[in-house]
């Protein structure tokens, strides 16, 4: 009898070892094939790429022409764009994030806290293409009427900034695109942060509170610094979605393969660039030149990417030295 036990749990302890091989060389299967499509996609990119970077080199990075007539590409205008439309995005869009996530973790009533936290994730599952028709039809002439023309006569005279606010009014262009942007990162960044905040100890709190400071101190001493880390990941998180947006910004940027000094005059991004032009591109050099621009913004995306995970490593790294 205590033979046959002796088997029976040998054969159970057999069995459990082969599942815990198999699940470990199927979750290692599975990590090494995100790396194996990554290496795909940039292996794809960079053949794609190849002939429009080996035809223009250096030049197709500082060069603002696109001709397809000519053959003559350069890739600085989607550059400068977007850069500039995903900046202006976080710019207006961090302050609101802020605000609505100490809004519903500090200070709203409790009847008040899941409506609001509800509407702004449904603001997440809106598609792109409803912002980027929202943005022409009722964005667009809004600015056109109201807010362009009272920047061009507030801010177009003055020294410095002017330049940026100086044209006619389209209603379409970069400054439209980066309140398209603003608004479709808003719903990330402000989760992100509204969960962070949530993670703050009620302990910190309370004791600052007790000893006498205001809801103002508490939050700028002990809610920030606590979710610093957490808050810096929702705005890179906000960031990656605007560099890649693309039907949103291509309805309202108007699509110029230029650089503007102002802000309120029409332009293009990496991948509005690609969503026009792509199915219409005739030659190898055009569609090499299409997908050097993708290239282009992998480039920048992993770039970024890589920038704020050194960022919270040197946090985290500071935060455990304090300690």
């Amino acid at each position: 009898m205590n033979s046959s036990v002796v088997t029976i749990e040998a054969r159970q302890a057999a069995g459990q070892r082969l599942r815990e091989r198999v699940f470990r060389l199927a979750t290692l299967a599975a990590a090494l094939l995100v790396l194996l499509l990554l290496g795909g996609v940039v292996l794809s990119l960079v053949v794609g790429a190849w002939p429009a970077l080996s035809h223009f080199k250096f030049s197709f990075l500082t060069r603002e022409i696109w001709n397809p007539v000519t053959d003559q590409y350069g890739a600085l205008a989607p550059i400068y764009g977007t850069l500039v439309t995903s900046a202006l995005a976080l710019l207006l869009a961090i302050p609101v994030s802020f605000g609505i996530a100490i809004f519903l973790t500090e200070l709203a009533p409790a009847w008040l806290k899941r409506p609001v936290g509800v509407a702004i994730e449904l603001l997440a599952a809106v598609p792109s293409i409803i912002y980027g028709i929202w943005g022409l039809f009722v964005l667009a002439p809004i600015l056109q009427a109201h807010v362009q023309p009272a920047l061009i006569a507030w801010l177009g005279p003055l020294p410095v900034i002017g330049k940026l606010f100086q044209g006619p009014p389209y209603g379409i262009g970069v400054l439209s695109a980066s309140f398209v942007l603003a608004i479709m990162v808003i719903p990330f960044i402000s989760a992100v942060m509204r969960d962070v905040f949530e993670t703050v100890p009620d302990v910190l709190k309370e004791s600052c509170y007790g000893l006498g400071a205001t809801t103002w101190e508490v939050i700028w001493q002990v809610v920030v610094p606590y979710a610093r880390t957490g808050m810096i990941g929702g705005v890179m998180l906000g960031l990656g979605r605007a560099l890649g947006e693309t039907m949103a910004v291509t309805f309202v940027i108007g699509n110029a393969h230029r650089i503007g000094s102002s802000l309120l005059a029409p332009g293009t991004t990496i991948s509005a660039s690609i969503a026009n032009e792509f199915a219409e591109a005739v030659g190898d050099l055009y569609t090499s030149s299409l997908v050097a621009l993708g290239a282009i913004l992998f480039l920048i995306t992993f770039t970024v990417i890589a920038f704020a995970r050194y960022m919270l490593m040197r946090l985290e790294r500071r935060a455990l030295s304090n300690v």
